[in-house]
């Protein structure tokens, strides 16, 4: 919402892969995330009222979204990316935490098509080179964020790649 609303007179520094270069597992960034998000929910006598919050939030940001530029240069994380850039690293994040939220309910609806999509599309970038297709774009995802173990066969498909995983988190 924030980012949305602070254009910049600079060029991108980054773009909806590079964006994640900064975001290594154990970081001050992603510990900082963390804490804040325990902080912020805590604050909360009843589930209803995060739920509102949060509902009130995203149709803020989808607004502001409409009426961006794909074009438009806005700043965030201290960075420069475009607004259709800072959607693209919106839509991995949000599709990335989807897979956090159902790892134990084997019942529930995964992320849609598009956000894997754009979450391999993103990880190959950052990889430099295309995964193994026969992993799924779910699998895939899990794996090059540090979310589950990268077996035995899949380092030998990776080979000397493997020792940049995972590639963010």
């Amino acid at each position: 919402m924030v980012a949305l609303h602070t254009p910049v007179d600079r060029p991108a520094d980054r773009d909806a892969v590079t964006y994640w270069q900064d975001w290594r597992p154990d970081g001050i960034g992603p510990a900082n995330g963390r804490r804040f998000t325990r902080v912020v929910a805590s604050m909360f006598l009843q589930f209803s009222q995060l739920r509102e919050l949060y509902l009130e939030t995203a149709q803020a940001v989808v607004n502001a979204a409409a009426t961006a530029t794909v074009e438009d240069c806005i700043v965030t994380q201290g960075h420069v990316l475009t607004a259709g850039d800072l959607l693209g690293t919106l839509a991995v994040e949000a599709t990335i935490h989807h897979l956090d939220m159902i790892v134990c309910l084997p019942t529930a609806p995964g992320p849609s098509r598009e956000g894997l999509a754009q979450v391999r599309w993103c990880l190959d970038g950052l990889l430099g080179r295309p995964a193994p297709a026969q992993w799924s774009d779910a699998h895939y995802a899990r794996i090059a964020t540090g979310r589950t173990p990268i077996s035995q066969i899949e380092r030998a498909q990776l080979g000397t790649d493997v020792a940049r995983f995972p590639l963010f988190g």
